[in-house]
């Protein structure tokens, strides 16, 4: 029996191929794969990524962190600046005593004393957050020998630096910001050298800067896509994927034909409100590629659709804008060993879903 709608569905055979193609990308140019669990917050998932080759796994916060360590997942990045408090210093500190690898990201010199006062010197290691142009969290490029001296001088292993170039997710952006990128993170390799630290990770990398990252002339030993293992609206409208790679979608039925457009089970609740200022829409509809969601409620996706819609009660496959955060609006995935074949599905739960501390 099919599920009642709405849910979200993956592609198993799609999703393994997108698993495999980043893998092998980055293996031919000798550049380790670290992908960002954020994104599907799912034990299998975690594990299909590192058999195919990543080195480790990435994720955003302490708890994603403790929900792939208990399942053994265990060599892991917190990509974040963490502003350590007694409670994160004590499961950190658990964490690392159960045998598992963790490192932090850090900005400041303030950041990296405050980890050594939490007595988390010889316990976790560090990489260096620096800004390449998102202009988010990260020191710039030229300080991070400064925070590493600290860090490195308070006890702590400094592993190396990392970037994020968020400012890839706009149009025509993604190879600008691959090289912003490269430059950035060659001049705060070059900082940690010159402060007589030697980088062994030079970290970087988002889903439409990949394949660029790959391209130019760059330090980087290590990418951490996330979005990649799934592909979502966003994507599709940036180019970095091709709809019929995309592997994850939110299964929803036509409940009505009010206004002469189509109105689906699957709002806000389900597909998240993410909308980019240069999106056509709040998400598109896989099989009908002329579509538009053009109003987004909490249990409402009002589609307009040229020509004849698709019957009350059929189901359609709606693309979330941002993945990431559809997924963390669900507890499980149905996951599809047979096509879009309903019958034919298992379910995973989304283990780290919630876990945002």
């Amino acid at each position: 029996m099919a599920p009642s709608t709405p849910f979200l569905a993956i592609d198993l055979e799609r999703m393994q191929a997108n698993i495999a193609r980043a893998a092998e990308a980055a293996t031919a140019r000798g550049i380790a794969l670290r992908p960002h669990a954020k994104t599907h917050k799912t034990i299998e998932i975690g594990r299909m990524q590192l058999a195919a080759g990543a080195h480790g796994l990435t994720v955003a916060t302490v708890g994603e962190a403790e929900a792939f360590a208990a399942a053994g997942l265990d060599d892991l990045f917190i990509a974040f600046p963490l502003w350590i408090d007694g409670d994160r210093a004590a499961r950190l500190s658990h964490l690392t005593a159960a045998g598992a690898a963790i490192s932090i990201g850090v900005d400041s010199v303030e950041g990296a004393e405050r980890i050594a006062r939490a007595g988390l010197a010889g316990r976790v290691a560090a990489r260096v957050e620096v800004d390449v142009g998102h202009h988010r969290s990260g020191c710039a490029p030229e300080r991070a020998g400064e925070v590493a001296v600290a860090a490195a001088g308070a006890g702590i292993d400094v592993e190396g630096v990392f970037a994020f170039p968020g400012h890839a997710y706009a149009p025509d952006a993604r190879a600008e910001a691959a090289r912003q990128e490269a430059a950035g993170l060659r001049v705060a390799a070059d900082a940690m050298r010159s402060a007589g630290l030697a980088p062994m990770v030079v970290s970087g990398g988002s889903t439409p800067s990949f394949a660029a990252a790959l391209e130019v002339d760059s330090p980087v030993t290590e990418l951490r896509p996330g979005v990649s293992v799934f592909g979502d609206a966003q994507q599709w409208e940036l180019g970095t994927i091709d709809p019929t790679a995309i592997a994850l979608t939110a299964h929803a039925t036509v409940v009505s034909h009010a206004g002469g457009r189509m109105v689906l089970d699957a709002g806000s609740k389900v597909l998240g409100p993410d909308r980019a200022a240069w999106a056509s829409g709040h998400g598109r509809l896989l099989d009908h590629p002329e579509a538009r969601i053009v109003q987004l409620s909490e249990h409402h996706a009002v589609v307009e659709l040229p020509g004849d819609l698709p019957p009350l009660g059929s189901r359609v496959r709606v693309v979330p804008n941002h993945v990431c955060m559809a997924v963390n609006l669900v507890d499980e995935l149905h996951v599809f060993d047979r096509g879009d074949d309903e019958r034919a599905s298992t379910r995973w739960r989304v283990a780290a879903r919630g876990r945002n501390d």
